[in-house]
């Protein structure tokens, strides 16, 4: 007969509830504290579903009726230098920690709000309703809520879109010397988000001081928690990952609250990360003024039960038991709050003249300014203004000839060396002795915490860099093994790094680099080898740049890491073996921004393109003995790209032909061509002409994989047949 042995989790897994002595203990001036802040959160969120029943809510309201407890216990004890971030009902966690900011010494019921608290009300109200004062500037709204001064890193409208964020922030405050945390708030839907786990299982590989806080309301718009798992108590992903966790009744402020003791106790000792599910109940449906059932998928008798619970009435009556309050004064409280949101919405709204008896609109004049609109998609590049920069054909230094892959790895190197700040993470790329292609050899040796070699794990490691450069005290490079591996993190990539800036008000960088290689030509078939350059010159956010010789990419990533936008650095694996010239004894110089290499002058065509595909275009030029000017774009982004040298050069050959390697749907020169129409249309003597892969991406198969991707022959079909004047449609 088999032996059965039983199993226990790694670490605890356990249930705290209050009794009457912990409220008998409780310092009195906390719970005034809690109370009030809970208080001034009700009353927001009472008028936010007023305003939003009176049209003037553009979007979502997402209230936090009746979840106020969780958030208050949970924020009410941290330090400034913690930080919080949360999910797209998030006014609670954000407004406690930015009362926290504002009052560090908690509030007194007699005289609940000051000027400073009347400011946080006022400034995210008017977020809320779009307005230029508002934190973000009027771009967040009632999901995007971000103060980073105050420690509120930003809400998010994807589901557990921001844990992997709070788990950078948290790797930066461990690595910056701190003992400070970070808690990432998300709802019962997001425990079975990808995103969500593997960010539990990175932050317990490397005790990072993340507390995963699971707001459970038991719905996801109406969906039940026991109809889409099987574990209801979801506190229990914990004991898969090795992650100790609390679970408690969120309608308890109090009882929160002192799990988040326990659970600080536990982070900032360095013994990684922690969970807590608070069991707590959204008053309201999703979104708008109704309960829930208004939409039939709850009950009136189960909601009135939850209303019984409310934390504000429990945290009252136990005040009021103990005799350290009385009702008139909560009535008090709950009057002052009232007054600061009428306060609030007397300085953002008027009535409205054309309207209804009684109706209002906001004041034209809080709106933001129209051309604000594109302002911050990207900064300015002023940090690169003074920067040294170097061109291959001017440069009369001593060189040597090294290949393309070691000049990556040293010019990571030396910035490494130079810049501390500097942090390299993705898979494999501390073993190996330089990772699967050589571009880290030797960096492990010399930085071994700052090599960090990750689990395979897209979105946590893509979203874990994101949160170092949203923080500001690193700069992460991100290596992904191919560029198809970057659909796995998409999330992390476009909606979350990508957007960042933009969307939280346009003033705060986001300084990280992607490194990703092209591998067409190697037989890894169809979900390893695509060209990314297409699609991120459609996204917003990014910048792009792609160098086809060892001296430039030296130059290129230089000005990458100096920059504070994320950059996507694309290499060809073609071309890491290939040999090149760069400086001796400098590895220091920038490739000028925004400026692309005329590799052959010409006149009768022009030839824009980049990465491997600039030598097989000079091979096709030389072939056909077709006068091309050959370009080098080097900085392939819509802010970026050379449009100088681009426009000069149509304006001497009137012909293009843009040359690229990858598949024809993901194209890069799909975006390009129409840009050339759009600016230079009027010096084209011919429609812009491509060469380009085929639909399909390539195969394993030698000769299928050869026929998907355009090289040497392909440029000299293009080149002839733009020579002739006229164009191959494909």
């Amino acid at each position: 007969m088999t032996k059965r042995i039983p199993l226990s989790p790694k670490e605890p897994w356990v249930e705290l509830r209050t009794t009457p002595s912990d409220w008998q203990k409780a310092d009195p001036k906390l719970l005034a504290t809690m109370l009030g802040q809970i208080h001034l959160i009700r009353a927001f969120e009472e008028t936010v579903l007023q305003l939003a029943g009176e049209g003037l809510v553009h979007g979502p309201a997402h209230s936090s009726i009746g979840q106020e407890g969780g958030a208050v216990g949970s924020i009410v004890s941290l330090r400034s230098t913690d930080a919080v971030n949360g999910s797209h009902r998030g006014h609670h966690q954000f407004l406690a920690k930015a009362i926290g900011f504002v009052a560090p010494e908690g509030l007194s019921l007699e005289s609940l709000v000051s000027a400073d608290l009347q400011e946080v009300l006022q400034r995210t109200l008017a977020e809320i309703l779009g307005l230029a004062q508002g934190y973000c500037r009027g771009r967040g709204g009632s999901m995007h809520l971000q103060w980073k001064e105050a420690g509120a890193l930003g809400t998010n409208a994807i589901v557990g879109g921001g844990v992997p964020l709070g788990a950078g922030h948290a790797w930066a405050q461990q690595n910056s010397g701190t003992t400070d945390m970070t808690i990432s708030y998300f709802g019962d839907g997001a425990v079975n988000i990808g995103s969500v786990l593997e960010t539990m299982n990175l932050t317990s590989a490397w005790n990072i001081p993340l507390v995963f806080f699971i707001e459970n309301n038991l719905y996801a718009v109406s969906t039940r928690v026991e109809e889409v798992t099987g574990e209801e108590r979801l506190s229990g992903r914990g004991t898969g990952f090795g992650i100790p966790s609390w679970r408690v009744d969120g309608m308890d402020p109090l009882a929160v609250h002192l799990a988040m003791e326990e659970i600080s106790e536990h982070v900032r000792a360095g013994k990684g990360p922690a969970i807590i599910e608070a069991e707590v109940y959204r008053f309201f449906h999703q979104n708008g003024p109704f309960p829930g059932s208004a939409f039939g998928y709850r009950s009136k008798e189960e909601e009135e039960t939850w209303r019984k619970r409310d934390p504000m009435l429990r945290l009252a009556n136990e005040m009021i038991k103990l005799g350290q309050l009385t009702q008139d004064q909560v009535d008090s409280v709950r009057a002052q709050a009232q007054s600061a949101m009428e306060s609030a919405v007397q300085q953002l709204l008027e009535a409205d003249p054309a309207g209804k008896p009684g109706s209002r609109r906001i004041k034209s004049e809080l709106w933001p300014e129209v051309d604000f609109v594109n302002v911050g998609v990207r900064g300015d590049a002023a940090e690169l203004t003074e920067a040294r920069t170097q061109e291959q054909s001017s440069f009369s230094g001593e060189t040597q000839e090294v290949r393309f892959v070691d000049a990556v790895a040293a010019v990571m190197d030396r910035r490494m060396q130079e810049d501390d700040r500097i942090v390299v993470l993705g898979e494999d790329i501390h073993r190996l002795k330089g990772g699967t292609n050589g571009a880290t050899k030797g960096l492990v040796e010399k930085y071994p915490n700052r090599v960090l070699g990750t689990p395979i794990s897209e979105n946590a490691f893509a979203g874990l860099g994101g949160g170092m450069a949203m923080d500001g005290r690193f700069r992460p490079v991100i290596e992904f093994m191919y560029p198809d591996f970057m659909w796995v993190a998409a999330d992390q990539v476009f909606n979350q790094i990508g957007k960042a800036r933009h969307m939280f008000g346009g003033d705060n960088g986001v300084p990280l680099v992607i490194r990703t290689k092209v591998a067409m030509g190697s037989g890894y078939g169809s979900q390893h080898l695509m060209d990314p350059a297409g699609i991120f010159a459609t996204s917003p956010g990014w910048r792009i740049v792609a160098a086809s010789n060892p001296f430039d990419y030296i130059g290129l990533m230089n000005a990458a890491l100096a920059l504070e936008d994320p950059v996507l650095v694309i290499e060809h694996v073609d071309l890491y073996a290939s040999k090149g010239s760069i400086p001796v004894s400098d590895l220091d110089y920038q490739t000028p921004f925004g400026k692309a290499a005329i590799k052959r002058v010409g006149k009768d065509l022009t030839v824009l393109t980049y990465l491997s595909m600039v030598n097989h275009s000079l091979e096709a030029v030389e072939q056909t003995g077709v006068d091309a000017e050959v370009i080098d774009l080097r900085w392939l982004d819509r802010a970026s790209i050379d449009w100088d040298t681009i426009g000069a050069s149509i304006k001497k050959t009137n012909a293009v032909v843009i040359v690229e390697q990858g598949a024809l749907g993901t194209s890069y020169g799909g975006w390009l061509s129409d840009e050339i129409q759009r600016r230079f249309f009027d010096w084209l003597d011919q429609p812009v002409q491509r060469v380009h892969g085929g639909e399909a991406s390539p195969s394993i198969s030698r000769i299928l994989e050869r026929a998907a991707i355009a090289k040497t022959e392909e440029v000299v079909v293009g080149l002839k047949a733009a020579s002739a004047g006229f164009g191959a449609h494909n």
